[in-house]
């Protein structure tokens, strides 16, 4: 019976032993998970409050907030929640833009590579000669060298093309004046993701509120009905 209950006594302790050092791994694991990287700065988004511009939903309010390209990116949600950042939502689409940020999904110039005080000029450009490909392109060129043709040597941004002889489409252009080519600056919203608009409360309570709406009327229906018999 004493041997019995002695290697029942030690099988408790050297289970409960090994799950101990469990969430001792797991907690050490957590624990050690790297940070995300800082990524880099482009020439279409040099600082924090042109990110935040960039990406809308009038986060730029919150520009001051961020001492540095740095501290915007080292930050958590509960930090973001510390400074102030509200609602949730704000913050979940803020950490969600910087995910995407690191991972080089960016919108609209993010692929910019000559921009001076936030604006671009993108020009209509041919290909070599020796090309058999007659199809323009708009490409992304210096401002001291606005005629610059030589393809293969610009930046052909994504999002932007040629359509006709000379003008250049795609998001937020202004046509230069006299010129074959446009200018694009970074503004308010340019890479917002736009929220869906709510139909009848939403998927959740879609069913509820049509329900209460199909009450009404049939409440204003029979209302109606006998007031006319009065």
């Amino acid at each position: 019976m004493k041997g019995e209950r002695l290697r029942a006594s030690l099988g408790l302790l050297l289970q409960s032993s090994t799950t101990f050092s469990r969430a001792g791994q797991v907690r050490f694991l957590h624990k050690t998970r790297p940070i995300p990287p800082i990524p880099a700065t482009r020439p279409f988004v040099p600082d924090v409050h042109t990110f935040l511009t960039l990406i809308g939903r009038n986060l730029s309010r919150y520009s001051s907030k961020f001492p540095s390209w740095e501290a915007l990116f080292s930050l958590t949600s509960p930090q973001l929640k510390e400074l102030g950042i509200e609602p949730a939502r704000d913050r979940r689409y803020l950490l969600s833009w910087m995910d995407r940020y690191r991972k080089g999904a960016v919108g609209p110039g993010g692929d910019f590579k000559y921009v001076k005080d936030g604006e671009a000029i993108l020009k209509v450009a041919a290909p070599p000669a020796s090309s058999l490909q007659s199809a323009r392109y708009a490409v992304n060129v210096p401002h001291a060298d606005a005629e610059a043709t030589d393809v293969t040597q610009l930046v052909r941004p994504a999002g932007y093309r040629v359509a006709g002889l000379k003008t250049v489409v795609g998001p937020r252009v202004q046509p230069l004046s006299g010129q074959a080519g446009a200018v694009v600056k970074a503004g308010e919203g340019m890479w917002e993701h736009r929220r869906g608009r709510k139909i009848d409360g939403g998927e959740r309570r879609r069913a509820e509120v049509r329900f209460k709406k199909r009450s009404a009327e049939r409440r204003a229906e029979r209302e109606a009905e006998m007031l006319s018999h009065l």
